[in-house]
C-alpha cells in the first residue's frame, strides 16, 4: 500500500501569520500615503505656513532642557513629535512654541548650545586689567563739549637753606592748583594743561617763590598722513638765587615771564615721515630788589627768539624709526647793548641724528647724538659749540613701576659782563612705584653740570638734587602726600650752597 501525503500540524498557524502581516502593512500604508497626498494638494495654499511651522519645529528642538524641573526634561521633546506627527497625519497646523522674538528672551546662541565652540587664538579677548586708585582717572567737570579735571593742593613745608657761612630756615604754606582741558572731539583735539604754586612764609626768613604755568596744544587731523599742532604757553616764575645771573644779596629776584607760541607738521610719506615746525618765545624780566631797598633793572635781558626746525625719519618697523633733524634759531634782545655796553643778539645752529623707540608700554622714547653752535654779534663774545647728547626715554620694567630719564645739553646764554654763556648737561632720572593698591613712592635725582668755556672768569659749577615722595589715595577725589627734597651746588671755587625741604599736605581733585 501507498503511503498518503502528510500535513504538518503548523501550516494553519503560518499562513494566518502572513495574512496578519499583510494586513498590518496595508493599515499602515494606507493611511500614510492618505495624508501625504492630503498635505502635498494644501501645501500651494500654505508654502509659507510650512516653512515657518519648520523653522519653528527647529527651533522647538534645538531648544536647551529646563534644568529647573527634570523630570519632564527627557519626555518633553518626544511628546512634541508625537504632538506634530498626530496633527499632521490629521490634516491640522502643528502646535509650535512661541520664538524668542516673541518671549522676548535675550540669550544669545552660545548660551543654548551645550557645546560651544572654542575661539582661535588670534580671537582670544585680553583680560582686562582692574584699574587701581592711583591710576584711576576723576571723571571730571563737563563743559559743553570739553572736560575739565581741577586739583587742589595745599601743604605746610620747612626749608632750610645754606650758603657758605650764612644759614636761612622758613616754614611756609604753598597751594598748589592744577587743571587739565580736554576736547571730546569726533575729530581733531584741545588740550590745555595748568599749573601754579603760591607760597606765604609763616615763620623764619626766606625768599617766596610763586610760579604759574599754562600749555596749550591744537592737534588738527588735516588728512589720514597728515597731522598738525598749533601750541602756545605763558610761564611765570620767580629766579632763583643759585641761578648764574641772579643778583647777589638780593631781597628778591627778578620775576620772569616766558610766552611761547608754534606750529608744527607731520606727515607720513609711507616709510619715511617729515615734520617741519616753527617756535617763538619771548622773555621779560622785572626788576632786581635789593636788601637797601633800591632795585637793580633787568630790562637789558628781555629777548625774543626764533627757531625753524625739521626732521626726516625712516620707519624700519613701527617700533623703531631713526632720523635726522636740523634747526636754526634767531635771538634779538630789545636793547641793543646790555648795561656793560655789550651786543648779546646772535644765531644759533644745530643738527643731531638718533632713533625713536615705540614698544608700547615697555620702552618709548628717542635717544639722539648732535652737535651745536651758538653766535653772538658782538666780537668781543667768543662762541659756544658742543657736542649734543639727548635722551627722553619711558621705560615700565614691571608693572606698577615707571622709569623716566630725560637728558638735555643746551647753550644758555649769560649777562654778566664779558661772558658769553654756558654748556648745560642735565641728567633727570624719575622712578614711580606702586607699593599698594593705593600707595605710590616717587624718588626723583638729577645732576646739571654748568660747563663754562675756557678762560672764562666764572669757574664751572655742578649741582645735584635728590626728593622723594609718598602719595596716598584715600579715595578717588582726595590725596595724602609727603616730599623731601636735598639740593647741592658745588663750585671749583667758592662756597657751596646746600638746601633742604620738607612738607606735607592733603590734595583734593575732581
Amino acid at each position: 500500500m501507498g503511503q498518503g501525503k502528510q500535513t504538518s500540524s503548523v501550516t494553519p498557524l503560518r499562513a494566518m501569520s502572513h495574512a496578519v502581516s499583510i494586513v498590518a502593512i496595508g493599515l499602515l500604508v494606507v493611511p500614510a500615503a492618505f495624508a501625504q497626498q492630503t498635505t502635498s494638494q494644501q501645501a500651494p495654499a500654505s508654502t509659507a505656513n510650512s516653512r515657518t511651522t519648520a523653522t519653528q519645529g527647529a527651533t522647538t528642538y534645538n531648544a536647551a532642557p529646563d534644568f529647573g524641573d527634570t523630570s519632564d526634561a527627557a519626555t518633553t521633546p518626544a511628546n512634541n513629535v508625537r504632538d506634530q506627527d498626530s496633527d499632521a497625519a490629521a490634516g491640522r497646523t502643528p502646535t509650535t512654541q512661541p520664538d524668542d522674538e516673541i518671549t522676548g528672551a535675550i540669550l544669545d546662541e552660545d548660551m543654548r548650545r551645550l557645546n560651544t565652540r572654542e575661539p582661535r587664538l588670534d580671537e582670544t579677548p585680553a583680560r582686562k586689567v582692574p584699574e587701581s586708585i592711583s591710576t584711576e582717572q576723576t571723571p571730571g567737570i563737563p563743559l559743553g563739549s570739553f572736560v575739565l579735571r581741577p586739583s587742589v593742593t595745599q601743604t605746610i613745608n620747612t626749608e632750610t637753606t645754606k650758603d657758605g657761612g650764612t644759614k636761612k630756615s622758613r616754614g611756609f604754606l604753598e597751594t598748589d592748583m592744577g587743571a587739565t582741558l580736554t576736547s571730546d572731539w569726533s575729530r581733531h583735539q584741545l588740550t590745555v594743561t595748568s599749573e601754579g604754586a603760591w607760597q606765604k612764609n609763616i615763620s623764619g626768613e626766606g625768599e617766596e617763590q610763586p610760579s604759574f604755568k599754562i600749555n596749550g596744544d591744537l592737534r588738527l587731523d588735516l588728512t589720514r598722513d597728515t597731522v598738525g599742532h598749533i601750541t602756545g604757553g605763558y610761564n611765570f616764575y620767580r629766579e632763583d638765587t643759585d641761578d648764574p645771573d641772579a643778583i647777589t644779596n638780593a631781597d628778591q629776584q627778578s620775576d620772569v615771564q616766558e610766552f611761547t607760541g608754534g606750529a608744527s607738521i607731520e606727515h607720513d610719506f609711507g616709510i619715511l615721515r617729515g615734520t617741519a615746525a616753527v617756535a617763538l618765545s619771548r622773555s621779560i624780566y622785572s626788576d632786581a630788589e635789593l636788601s637797601n631797598g633800591t632795585t637793580v633793572s633787568m630790562s637789558d635781558r628781555n629777548q625774543t627768539t626764533g627757531t625753524v626746525r625739521g626732521r626726516i625719519g625712516y620707519e624700519l618697523s613701527p617700533a623703531l624709526i631713526p632720523f635726522i633733524e636740523a634747526s636754526i634759531g634767531k635771538t634779538n634782545y630789545d636793547e641793543r647793548t646790555d648795561s656793560s655796553g655789550y651786543r648779546r643778539s646772535g644765531d644759533s645752529y644745530g643738527a643731531k641724528g638718533g632713533v625713536q623707540v615705540d614698544m608700547g608700554e615697555k620702552l618709548k622714547g628717542e635717544v639722539a647724538v648732535g652737535y651745536a653752535t651758538a653766535d653772538f654779534d658782538d666780537d668781543r663774545l667768543k662762541s659756544i659749540d658742543t657736542a649734543t647728547l639727548d635722551a627722553s626715554l619711558l621705560w615700565s620694567p614691571i608693572r606698577g613701576t615707571n622709569v623716566n630719564l630725560d637728558l638735555q645739553t643746551s647753550i644758555q646764554p649769560s649777562t654778566a659782563a664779558g661772558e658769553s654763556g654756558y654748556v648745560s648737561h642735565q641728567l633727570t632720572s624719575t622712578v614711580d612705584h606702586q607699593l599698594r593698591d593705593n600707595l605710590v613712592a616717587t624718588v626723583i635725582g638729577g645732576v646739571t653740570l654748568r660747563d663754562y668755556p675756557s678762560g672764562s672768569t666764572i669757574n664751572d659749577e655742578t649741582v645735584y638734587t635728590a626728593s622723594t615722595g609718598l602719595v596716598w589715595n584715600i579715595n578717588r577725589y582726595l590725596d595724602f602726600t609727603s616730599t623731601l627734597g636735598y639740593e647741592l651746588t658745588t663750585r671749583k671755587e667758592g662756597d657751596d650752597s646746600q638746601q633742604w625741604r620738607a612738607g606735607v599736605g592733603l590734595k583734593v581733585k575732581r
